[in-house]
């Protein structure tokens, strides 16, 4: 019943969009412009149906390029509602200025021709960007009392393997991850997309990763009997962290790597978060970096020390201005904060994408962190 209602809801959301882009952008040009108006809307409407119907029934053949296109005109749909809104707005301010009749008509044919290219250039360039193989992410972040100057992680996130990211993006993934010689990776979560059975061999080229590997549950593992996929991926060489810490460094000079289970087990009422346990094992008198997937994590944070804390999950906002919406959710959305004195956290847009193949102003990337000794 709540998946269905999901559908219902997302089909209303989509339907609204649609109809909203329709009466006030489409069919609101000038000739020849607003020819067969309801064209584009309808198609991208019966798009988006069919893309809710294979969620709830699993209608589209296991087929890479039919998903990629479905799942498109969900990103399409978004995109041209943005468009629809900034036409009107822009439309009804212009109507309080006072043009004669030939002029507001000549200019208004000018803005129609504007928007149409702004229209095209914003679609076009979600596509490109949600399509690039991610740039690798430079960042570096202070630690007081670190014990080791220059320490080298790779945060790879919300790659999101199933329908469209196959092995073969992986196996790029993970010589490009090689190259940069990190001391250790970090999976926060989201990996998966499909049961096991389905992405099996898309996994296995993780096992090539050359540093040792440690991994956490996004909400998108509960989907899929998140157990299995965590027994998989210890055969590949990757140390699930769940609510769980390792020392990592020598007798000497370490630190604490804390894992915990996504929020979502909360729900579900599997793999719960539990930081007390995550902690149990943690010598709390050296720098702990946290790994949580879902940034509003580090506000149930105040009572335990985590100099740093390292999440995805929010992909950035993925399609600008999407990212509004998610900071309604989600406390930061990328890059690195400051959270307080004490604490700091680093959001990664991540790694691959969820749903349609389209980025704006959110480009996918391997975050590649350095830590300095201050």
């Amino acid at each position: 019943m709540r998946f269905l209602l999901i559908t219902v809801i997302f089909s209303t959301v989509m339907a609204a969009m649609n109809l909203y882009s329709y009466r006030r952008f489409f069919k609101k040009l000038h000739p020849p412009f607003n020819h067969y108006p309801f064209v584009i809307p309808a198609t991208l409407l019966i798009g988006d149906i069919f893309f809710i119907l294979d969620l709830a029934i699993g209608i589209i053949p296991d087929s890479p390029t039919l998903y990629l296109i479905s799942s498109t005109f969900i990103g399409l749909t978004f995109m041209l509602f943005i468009i629809a809104v900034v036409y009107d707005l822009s439309v009804t301010i212009s109507q309080q200025i006072p043009f004669d009749s030939e002029r507001r008509k000549t200019l208004k044919i000018i803005f129609d021709i504007t928007m149409l290219i702004a229209a095209l250039s914003y679609l076009l360039r979600g596509i490109t960007q949600g399509l690039k193989f991610p740039e690798v992410n430079h960042i570096k972040i202070s630690i007081k009392s670190f014990p080791v100057n220059g320490f080298s992680i790779v945060q790879l996130t919300d790659i999101h393997i199933g329908r469209t990211i196959k092995s073969s993006f992986i196996a790029q993934l993970v010589e490009k991850t090689n190259e940069l010689s990190p001391d250790i990776v970090v999976i926060t979560g989201d990996l998966v997309d499909l049961p096991l059975d389905r992405i099996k061999q898309d996994l296995n080229p993780l096992s090539n990763i050359k540093a040792p590997t440690y991994f956490i549950t996004g909400n998108h593992e509960y989907f899929h009997n998140p157990q299995i996929t965590i027994d998989y991926l210890k055969t590949l060489g990757i140390k699930p962290l769940l609510n769980d810490c390792v020392t990592i460094g020598d007798k000497h000079n370490n630190f604490n790597l804390i894992g915990i289970n996504d929020i979502t087990g909360e729900r579900v009422g599997i793999l719960k978060a539990d930081i007390e346990q995550a902690y149990s094992k943690a010598d709390i008198s050296k720098p702990c970096i946290v790994l949580a997937h879902q940034p509003k994590f580090i506000e149930r944070m105040h009572n335990h020390r985590c100099d740093l804390m390292l999440s995805g999950h929010t992909h950035g906002g993925q399609i600008f201005p999407f990212g509004f919406l998610v900071m309604i959710d989600q406390p930061y959305l990328a890059g690195l904060y400051q959270h307080n004195d004490d604490q700091q956290i680093f959001v990664s847009r991540g790694t691959g994408y969820w749903g349609p193949p389209l980025r704006i102003l959110a480009p996918s990337e391997i975050s590649h962190i350095v830590i300095q000794n201050t």
